[in-house]
């Protein structure tokens, strides 16, 4: 027992050691500039291993011609498909041989046995990469191989030492590893089964969230759609003083800024109306029309926009429902053009926090329909014993109840003021309003896509997020204060 022990207390450093190449690899295979199976520089530096291993028409987007004039064999890049889909695949099983690391015994040995079977496919793709080199380096045309420039990339060689690494590691491991007892069931303390149903949820905000900040880079380049970043394009902090020297840029930040900030402490200061109605709703005695209207309320949440703007345009046009209404009953004279409710620039902060929350208030009460159920029963049973009435409990237990609650989404909220969304005022926007409809995220849409000032916007949507963060913090740091409770 005491050698099986030992044994298992060797193999922890190695488990770390292989723990750390596996994030490694993980998170370079979503990056371009680490991609081992660029085999020539003509493949799209954007190109990252995990889109070669699932996009054929990715990795050979810049070969069109080449493959039509012959300048190489086309199917030399399905070998490079090839041996891009066994690292991948292989990057697979040493993630689940990690895993698997920080169980019991049993765990450990069949995890040993996937790291090992990773490192093996790491080792197979790495040696189908040189072939699939080979293949293209005699297949290119001389005349045109400055063209093709076949290569091996300097991430593959990171990527041969990586492996190395992890499959000497591998068979130490497996063969220091004691044998199993017969009868021993596969086990793994609760806090890292707790760590591992988490861990999905860390990919997704890595992938969907961290990963895209890869992107930042293109801010500090002189760069246009379809060009690519070199050296030679690199223009430091250019933009960055940009958008503070321009005067027409620096007037639009600030009509922008005004609007953005205007529209978002509307909603926070408003954002106690889904408590309210939440409470209310739970006030309502009738059990089918309470469902009737916490369905009917939160079924606009799932429209788009595009289908809301719709409805407005029915309602609100100047042909629409409302200047028809007002012609028959005589209000409005029925050769008169009828108002201009939805494309007038009046009150447009207003219509726009009225539409968003049409929209949202029934969804956002959920949240707060669940905190009511969470709240003791006992204590209404015992307000009702001292003789307090329906307001008085609604005063007195719900709403202390959802205070907590109300705090933590409003401090979300006030970090994320200078995100209001993009599809509501886009669709609204039109000429008329244009000067107050204009938000943070429009205006980031207008200049990167409609504009093509892709590292204007990529500067404009790094400062909404260096500011968001400070004031996420900030709203944090007030509440401490103010409650003793944070929530970062």
């Amino acid at each position: 027992m005491k050698d099986k022990e030992n044994k298992k207390g060797a193999a922890s450093g190695l488990y770390i050691c292989q723990r750390i190449i596996t994030i490694l690899l993980i998170v370079g295979a979503f990056f371009p500039t680490f991609n081992p199976t660029r085999v020539a520089k003509m493949i799209s530096s954007n190109v990252s291993l995990f889109t070669s291993a699932v996009s054929y028409n990715s990795l050979t987007s810049e070969f069109a011609r080449a493959f039509r004039m012959n300048w190489v064999n086309e199917s030399s890049f399905a070998v490079v498909m090839i041996a891009s889909i066994i690292l991948v695949i292989g990057i697979i099983l040493l993630g689940v041989g990690a895993c698997m690391s920080l169980g019991n015994l049993r765990m450990q040995k069949t995890g040993a046995q996937f790291t090992l079977g990773g490192s093996v496919a790491e080792t197979l793709g790495l040696v189908v990469t040189v072939v699939s080199y080979m293949l293209v380096n005699s297949s290119t045309d001389p005349t045109k191989a400055n063209k093709i420039l076949p290569q091996i990339p300097t991430a593959f060689y990171g990527y041969a030492v990586l492996t190395a690494i992890m499959l000497i590691t591998a068979i130490v491991v497996f063969i220091s590893l004691p044998s199993v007892d017969k009868g021993e069931k596969y086990e793994m303390e609760s806090k890292y089964k707790l760590f591992l149903m988490f861990l999905p949820f860390i990919a997704l905000a890595f992938v969907f969230c961290y990963l895209p900040l890869y992107g930042w880079r293109y801010a500090f380049f002189d760069y246009k759609s379809g060009d690519t970043l070199s050296m030679s394009s690199f223009v430091g902090f250019k933009w960055f003083t940009y958008l503070f020297q321009n005067s027409a840029t620096r007037t639009d930040m600030i009509n922008t800024m005004r609007n953005t900030l205007i529209m978002s402490f509307l909603g926070v200061g408003t954002s106690w109306l889904p408590m309210i109605f939440a409470i209310f709703l739970c006030e309502m005695k009738n059990l089918r029309f309470r469902r009737f209207v916490q369905t009917f309320t939160t079924i606009p949440n799932f429209i788009s926009w595009v289908l809301v703007y719709a409805v407005a345009l029915a309602i609100f046009s100047t042909d629409g429902f409302i200047n028809t209404f007002l012609k028959e009953i005589g209000v409005i004279a029925q050769n008169a053009q009828g108002k201009a409710w939805l494309m007038s620039s009046k009150h447009t902060w207003l219509k726009m926090w009225a539409w968003g929350t049409w929209k949202g208030v029934g969804w956002s009460a959920i949240i707060y329909i669940a905190g009511i159920s969470g709240i003791d029963q006992s204590l209404y049973e015992a307000a009702t014993v001292d003789g307090a009435g329906r307001f008085q409990k609604m005063r007195h237990i719900t709403l202390p109840g959802l205070l907590p609650t109300f705090f933590v989404l409003l401090l979300m909220a006030i970090a994320g003021c200078l995100s209001n969304g993009l599809d509501q005022y886009l669709v609204f926007r039109n000429p008329n309003n244009m000067d107050t409809i204009r938000v943070l995220d429009l205006w980031v849409y207008d200049l990167g896509i409609n504009g093509g000032s892709i590292p204007l916007s990529t500067v404009i949507g790094m400062a909404k997020s260096i500011v968001s963060v400070a004031l996420l913090f900030g709203a944090n740091s007030v509440s401490k204060a103010l409650r003793g409770e944070s929530i970062v």
